[in-house]
């Protein structure tokens, strides 16, 4: 028997004894109505109708009747051979995304996650664990940024797995700067936050792992120190931003659920896109899927405004960058990764023998040498001074 049929006989059967009752006058309209888990108007109309019709006016006038808004089977096949030959493996509410933006699907999600587990393409999701309480989010934008790193086969055409650095706020999820790089570090953590900064301004403090590059612990599995700074450390302490080190992966829950979205997600538009190498993977990610994603996900924030403050300053670089001091030779010369880097005449003093002096690698892999705040040369990659013009007093 169909299931249809026996949740009809038994609604008759129910209203049938409810109906003998109300009749005999042991209950109102109200409670008759309240016993069948309807309306009073719907009571009332049901016995209108068997009154009249007797147990066939109980019948669902909808039982037989094709919906109006039912879609056409035309449309199911096309769904259905579409996540099939272009499609597979992306999870049902990506494709939907896609299909309703460049295939022409107007049916809901609901739908289409139905069509695709009646057809055995998609599986049901399992049934999720015991409920957590998870730590509330900032309530401003600027209050809070994660910043992690994901190894992972994000090109397969690549033949190894690279990393994505991802910085994220905690208030809305929205992503900030997110890249492809060869090996997380020190290089590719300014290089977010050089983004960030430009773009949005100061944030207030940053949440990380304890990878070496972010912090330096004395003891493997203990706390981080405190006192002796990596160089993302003493960037951060220079800019006034405070540094946050997280001591578990439940931690960084936010970060890791974002990573398991980008590595359905971001790998499937990458390869839809024909893209193999980094450099078009970055331009991808910059010009096309950031904004798509954060529309996406991006979630309101608890109060209006932002914690962001301009950066309003000229030397961003001056900070975002590798130092290290060292002891002027005999020569005027100083050695540092394997360069010596020749310091000219200054005005500054008469020479720099045993001076200690700082040295600068930039991004851009050029060398800056300053004594106290001053610089007294820029050389390029290779040790050679730049022009005298390109230097910064």
């Amino acid at each position: 028997m169909r299931r249809t049929e026996v949740l009809q006989g038994l609604r008759e059967m129910k209203f049938e004894e409810v109906y003998g009752r109300f009749r005999r006058g042991g209950l109102s309209a109200v409670e008759a109505a309240s016993w069948l888990g309807v309306s009073e108007r719907t009571f009332l109309r049901w016995r209108g109708r068997h009154d009249l019709e007797g147990s066939v006016g109980l019948l669902d006038r909808r039982l037989g009747k094709v919906s109006p808004a039912r879609i056409a089977v035309d449309e199911v096949d096309r769904i259905v051979s579409l996540y099939r030959d272009r499609y597979a493996g992306w999870n049902v509410k990506h494709f939907h995304e896609r299909a309703v933006e460049k295939h022409g699907l107007a049916a809901s999600y609901g739908w289409t996650k139905s069509v695709l587990h009646a057809s055995g393409m998609v599986r049901p999701a399992k049934k999720r664990g015991a409920h957590r309480r998870r730590r509330p989010r900032k309530p401003l934008p600027g209050l809070m940024l994660h910043q992690d790193g994901s190894r992972h086969l994000w090109l397969p055409a690549l033949g190894r797995q690279i990393d994505l650095i991802v910085t994220m706020d905690d208030a809305t999820s929205e992503i900030y700067a997110m890249f492809l790089v060869e090996e997380e570090g020190t290089w590719s953590t300014f290089q977010a936050i050089r983004e960030v900064i430009t773009g949005h301004g100061l944030f207030c403090s940053f949440y990380t792992d304890r990878g070496s590059h972010y912090f330096y612990t004395p003891k493997a599995g203990e706390k981080v120190s405190k006192t002796v700074l990596t160089e993302v450390g003493r960037a951060l302490k220079e800019l006034g931003i405070r540094h946050i080190g997280a001591y578990s992966p439940e931690a960084r829950g936010r970060s890791e659920r974002m990573f398991g979205t980008l590595q359905d997600r971001l790998v499937k538009e990458l390869a839809d896109a024909g893209i193999e190498t980094i450099e078009a993977a970055n331009r991808f990610i910059r010009e096309t899927y950031l904004a798509a994603h954060n529309r996406a996900f991006v979630v309101e924030a608890a109060e209006k405004g932002l914690a962001f403050i301009p950066w309003t300053r000229a030397d961003l670089d001056e900070v975002l960058c590798i130092q290290e001091d060292r002891v002027v030779d005999r020569d005027n010369t100083v050695s540092f990764d394997r360069l010596k880097l020749q310091i000219e005449p200054s005005p500054v003093r008469h020479h720099f023998v045993r001076a200690t002096v700082t040295v600068r690698r930039y991004a851009d892999q050029s060398v800056g040498i300053f004594y106290g705040p001053r610089c007294i040369g820029r050389y390029g990659p290779d040790g050679n001074p730049l022009n005298a013009q390109n230097q910064a007093a």
